[in-house]
């Protein structure tokens, strides 16, 4: 009998420990062949130090009030499930929210409903959301999941050097985690991980993106987001702890 409260009291505790996770670790394979590690992370308010990504984007310079996104993403040219390619440069002019996801990860899955509420809400100021598919997963498997999911926007996929350069740029090797670049091509905020703190964040940021109503801010200072504290350019933050899907990449 003591036995059966044993096994009980573990099952409740891994049930809640499990429901709480907010990120993926992602397991795509990097350039060598390897798989990413994820890096890790303080639990608290006081985020590591990361290198500073110096490079400016194409038309930008370092005297600009925000950013340009890391060069290893400006660099990147993406390609969309239709076969189409692009590069950021190519989007100027467009507020994008671009959300790094896998078909696998269920956080990236539990925000796509409020990507697609987003989506509707701004379509008709030049704003999108893109999803970055990191796992080179199919496009059939892409196609199902996005009908199953109803997603309205548009789908592609990042390469594994992209991805693993996001990645040491954030200092965060999980996703779901997403880049807000304005209509000049600048970086505006990164989110790591999910959950409602992230997403109430998230929503905020692209609406007063879009509508125009953020205020000014210090030379050299992004968004705040996930800590709730403006963060140093270059310098993007995290959210919690990456954790292990525990699905492979199919």
């Amino acid at each position: 009998m003591k036995s059966i409260f044993v096994n009980l009291a573990l099952f409740v505790i891994l049930t809640i420990a499990f429901s709480g996770l907010t990120s993926c670790t992602n397991l795509a394979k990097s350039e060598n062949g390897t798989k990413e590690s994820p890096v890790p992370v303080n639990g608290n308010n006081n985020q590591p130090s990361v290198p500073t990504d110096n490079t400016s984007a194409p038309g930008e310079t370092k005297n600009s009030e925000f950013p340009p996104p890391p060069s290893i993403l400006t660099e990147a040219e993406i390609k969309n499930i239709d076969g189409a390619t692009f590069k950021l440069q190519d989007r100027k002019g467009q507020v994008l929210l671009l959300n790094l996801w896998a078909t696998w990860c269920g956080p990236c899955r539990g925000e796509m409903p409020e990507l697609v509420a987003m989506q509707n809400k701004h379509s008709d100021k030049n704003f999108k959301v893109i999803g970055l598919n990191t796992d080179d997963e199919s496009i059939d498997e892409i196609k199902e999941f996005a009908a199953e999911m109803k997603l309205n926007y548009e789908l592609a996929w990042l390469d594994a050097k992209t991805t693993a350069g996001l990645f040491r740029y954030t200092r965060f090797s999980a996703i779901p985690q997403s880049f807000l670049i304005d209509r000049e091509g600048r970086l505006r905020a990164v989110f790591t991980g999910g959950g409602p703190r992230i997403l109430g964040q998230m929503k905020e940021a692209v609406d007063k993106l879009v509508n125009g109503t953020e205020q000014p801010r210090e030379p050299g200072k992004l968004e705040p987001v996930n800590s709730g504290e403006p963060v140093n350019s270059g310098t993007p933050v995290n959210s919690g702890t990456p954790v292990n899907s525990g699905k492979s990449k199919k």
